[in-house]
């Protein structure tokens, strides 16, 4: 992704660190977790985490017994990935992957895609997925959906804001997000569009998980987090409803899964 001097300054502030290990961040990264473990290949296995920030889930990824490389625009980001257990970290453009051909078991992209407002440039870096894939193995991308700034905006009361408000309902038409509190631009999907760009890249055949459903939307949804109990309760109630396509759009995050074609085509 082209890192732009708005994108550099928001993102070292150090946010991306915390964003997931805490609030109700977690339900995304114990979705996004719950989803990979059950659609990756098993351990041992190579993981290119493309996008993949400062290893919050190359984190446990290695953990996990999987050998792990992460790549990322942003030096900060780098630097901290690079310290963790494990885990190999270089910079790195999800459009012009540095790695050869068919020499990763999976490859994800966890952020680039909703950092890529071009269609084209968002084609380029599935496309650049798929081959640096095993044939078989799994390319696994996250998008935003079109409509989570909006709901997102009435939860944290940035919709009262008259500027916020235009930008979410702009990026409810079109897709571009112009945040009045980032200044950077972001896409955001709707659900139906993502099938179609993963076709484009040579990758037809998806699966689409919605990660948090209508639960970030609640009110007490760090209470149920807080307690072990009731987390494993909303997890689970999520996990059931997670592919009913009417319900995708309402999640803030969409996981879209796929393999690579068994054949030896690039």
């Amino acid at each position: 992704m082209t890192v732009t001097r708005e994108l550099l300054a928001y993102y070292e502030q150090d946010r991306e660190h915390d964003r997931l290990r805490e609030g109700r961040g977690r339900l995304e990264f114990w979705r996004t977790q719950d989803v990979l473990r059950r659609v990756l290949p098993p351990a041992p296995a190579r993981v290119l985490d493309v996008g993949g920030g400062t290893g919050v889930h190359a984190e446990w990824l290695s953990a996990d017994g999987y050998e792990v490389e992460l790549l990322d625009p942003i030096p900060l980001h780098v630097e901290r990935a690079a310290a963790l257990a494990g885990v190999t970290a270089r910079l790195g453009d999800a459009r012009e992957l540095p790695v050869p051909d068919g020499s990763a078991d999976a490859v994800l992209l966890l952020g680039p895609l909703y950092h890529l407002a071009e269609r084209a440039d968002r084609g380029r870096a599935l496309a650049e997925a798929r081959r640096a894939v095993r044939p078989g193995g799994l390319v696994a991308a996250a998008t935003i959906s079109r409509y989570s700034a909006i709901h997102d905006g009435i939860y944290q009361g940035f919709y009262l804001q008259d500027g916020f408000r235009a930008a979410a309902h702009a990026a409810a038409a079109d897709g571009l997000m112009l945040s009045p509190r980032s200044g950077f631009t972001a896409y955001f999907h709707d659900p139906d569009e993502v099938p179609d760009e993963f076709t484009d890249a040579g990758l037809p055949e998806v699966e689409r998980y919605g990660l948090e459903g209508a639960f970030w939307l609640y009110g007490d949804v760090n209470d149920w987090l807080d307690d072990p109990e009731r987390r494993t309760l909303i997890l689970d109630a999520q996990r059931a409803v997670e592919s009913v396509p009417s319900l995708l759009g309402v999640s803030g995050h969409m996981l879209t899964a796929a393999r690579r074609a068994q054949s030896s085509n690039p």
